[in-house]
């Protein structure tokens, strides 16, 4: 009967796009957790506790510097996470849009290549490992760190040979232009405190995971409503001028909605 098939294809196709759309649907929202929880800390100015603390100005110092700091922030953290941490720093120590551009490449790298040791590391290999599906943690990174470093050493190595000269790191041109966080006066306590409650939070996300079996992207949400209100909490007393560009609604204005929305295109494309 053509009725009955035509009605079951379109039950088919249904299911599909809802299955489809679900899961889209989980990272799209993973991410928009993890991007606020990263201009949260950005606001802020938390990654002045990494930058603060590097000083070479060697491009290629910098380059095995951020790098083995993303593989082991990457062993810890989901990778995608991990790299828009990282690209976040490299934005306050690069100047030159090209040079970003290759730190970027490699922090991928490095964030994969850190990823795959850990079985935290990764959104899957934590499935797998809530699963009992993976051996014992103590075997998996014994047998993994050693082809882990060395896909992260050997890019470095061959880069070692092309790359050279200084960093030129961006003027903080920010106050001057009335537009950026500027004007907005923050202690070096919450610097401090949202930066590592952010970490934490982000961290918090396999955890929760391990722990109750929900999607990633429940855990991501519930990491930043508790960063949002413990930072609603921290600017309380302060007028409504200084809070604005601290509080979370603010910053979802600078999170990159139009790559979460081209993700959506590009994941649906592939489901489909």
């Amino acid at each position: 009967d053509p009725h009955e098939t035509s009605h079951h294809i379109h039950e088919f196709v249904e299911h599909g796009l809802m299955h489809h759309l679900f899961e889209i649907a989980g990272i799209l929202f993973f991410l928009l957790g993890a991007m606020t929880i990263v201009e949260l800390i950005d606001a802020h100015q938390g990654f002045s506790v990494i930058t603060d603390r590097i000083s070479t100005t060697s491009k290629i110092k910098l380059l095995w510097v951020i790098c083995l700091l993303t593989f082991f922030m990457s062993a810890a953290l989901d990778n995608l996470t991990t790299s828009i941490v990282m690209i976040s720093v490299i934005r306050k120590l690069i100047d030159s849009k090209e040079t970003r551009w290759l730190f970027g490449g490699f922090i991928i790298i490095a964030a994969n290549a850190g990823g795959a040791w850990s079985p935290i590391g990764d959104v899957t290999t934590t499935m797998l490992w809530n699963n009992g599906q993976l051996p014992e943690t103590g075997v998996i990174v014994v047998n993994l760190i050693i082809p882990s470093l060395v896909a992260l050493i050997v890019p470095l190595v061959i880069a070692s040979f092309f790359v050279k000269g200084e960093v030129k790191r961006p003027e903080k041109v920010e106050a001057l232009e009335g537009h950026g966080h500027g004007d907005v006066q923050v202690t070096k306590f919450e610097k401090t405190f949202v930066f590592f409650f952010g970490l934490a939070g982000l961290l918090f996300v396999p955890v929760f995971k391990t722990l109750t079996h929900l999607p990633p992207y429940t855990g991501m949400m519930l990491s930043l409503g508790l960063l949002w209100m413990v930072t609603e909490i921290m600017h309380g007393r302060k007028s409504s001028e200084l809070k604005r560009n601290l509080s979370v609604i603010s910053v979802l204005q600078k999170v990159d909605t139009a790559s979460v929305l081209f993700f959506l295109g590009i994941l649906m494309a592939v489901a489909a």
